[in-house]
């Protein structure tokens, strides 16, 4: 009876489909830029995404226990590590160690892992990083370390990486050179950390040549003012900025969407948007403005503004449009402007004649 049993056994194994990655490898490996609601990430390059036939040789009899490995991803995720594991394979291109109780990285912890493209760390406890904690990882493109319990960006990190989140820790600082050599950068998310704007060293983020910023959910009372140049989007939603003075965004000229939401602001001084030529979204929900900015009817190519939860009383007839035809290059395909105190019924008709069509228009005393 037993060796029947066996022989079932194996041949039940044998047929047995393989463990298939689902989703997260998507996520992590794309193809495309990241578009996540209001938390996008667009304008990440992925020219350097992996091929995974590409990389030889191949070791998968290596599996840390407990874990599952699949086409050069290796999932430890939800077991509970207090470190990272030993017995990594030398091919591995996805690691993920998110969700666990890891406190610190040593020096030695990912030593052979030289095609490693993408390392997740995110909801650990990781308060320590060895500075020369990353230095085997030559290929590493993103590294997602959100969620832990740091208190500075970590040192050293390599210099192949495009893409860092390392929002809801515990840093209060930036300081200059942190982000040296980091050529290929081009995302950044660093929101829900407790930094102020004293707390950006001058020439912190030197030498950066980002598409992407956040820093959401901070202390700051102002538009920090030495970000990179090259930024398309800047998202500074849910923090404590009280103004928009003329100059604050005068080195931001290539962005194309700014997030100011969930702020404190009351004025925008005069031509202040002016500095944004090619803007196409602006987010200043949930603040505290008493009409509609000036300065939006020059902007050509905006399409989408969200002035919804705000103190307006009153909407011009050209707040919105330019006078004259052809001269807005792109109309706009969303205006939100409800549970503003504004008696909707004497806004003029033409006040929206640069609007695609009138569904486009979020208007009317109310709250979601």
């Amino acid at each position: 009876m037993w060796p029947l049993w066996l022989l079932v056994s194996l041949l039940a194994l044998s047929q047995a489909l393989p463990f298939e990655q689902r989703g997260f490898w998507d996520f992590t490996l794309d193809d495309g830029p990241f578009m996540m609601n209001d938390e996008e990430a667009s304008g990440t390059d992925t020219s350097g995404v992996l091929d995974p036939d590409s990389v030889t040789p191949t070791y998968s009899a290596m599996c840390p226990f407990g874990c599952h490995c699949h086409l050069r991803v290796v999932q430890c995720s939800d077991l509970g590590l207090k470190s990272v594991p030993k017995e990594l394979s030398p091919d591995t291109t996805l690691l993920d160690l998110q969700n666990n109780d890891i406190s610190e990285l040593r020096k030695d912890d990912f030593k052979g892992l030289q095609h490693l493209y993408a390392l997740v760390l995110v909801n650990n406890k990781i308060s320590k990083i060895h500075e020369k904690a990353f230095s085997p990882l030559r290929k590493l493109q993103k590294l997602y370390i959100s969620k832990n319990h740091l208190v500075e960006i970590p040192p050293n990190l390599p210099s192949s990486l495009v893409e860092l989140r390392i929002h809801d820790n515990r840093i209060r600082k930036v300081p200059k050179g942190v982000f040296s050599g980091l050529r290929n950068m081009n995302c950044i998310e660093m929101g829900g950390n407790p930094l102020e704007n004293s707390g950006f060293e001058p020439g912190a983020f030197d030498g950066l040549k980002l598409n992407y910023l956040r820093i959401s959910e901070a202390k700051l009372t102002g538009i920090p003012k030495d970000l990179p140049e090259t930024l398309n989007e800047l998202h500074l939603d849910h923090n404590k900025i009280q103004a928009i003075e003329l100059e604050d965004l005068l080195r931001y000229s290539k962005l194309y969407r700014l997030g100011l939401g969930h702020n404190q602001i009351r004025t925008i001084e005069n031509g202040s948007l002016s500095f944004l030529p090619t803007l196409r979204e602006l987010h200043l929900d949930n603040n505290k403005l008493a009409r509609v900015p000036s300065g939006l009817p020059d902007l050509k190519l905006l399409q989408v503004v969200y002035l919804h939860s705000n103190n307006i009383t009153k909407v011009g007839v050209n707040d919105f449009c330019p006078v004259g035809f052809g001269v807005k290059r792109a109309y706009y395909n969303g205006i939100s402007l409800f549970n503003n105190p504004v008696p909707y019924w004497e806004v003029q008709p033409a006040t929206f004649r640069c609007v695609t069509d009138r569904l486009a228009i979020q208007f009317g005393n109310y709250k979601k």
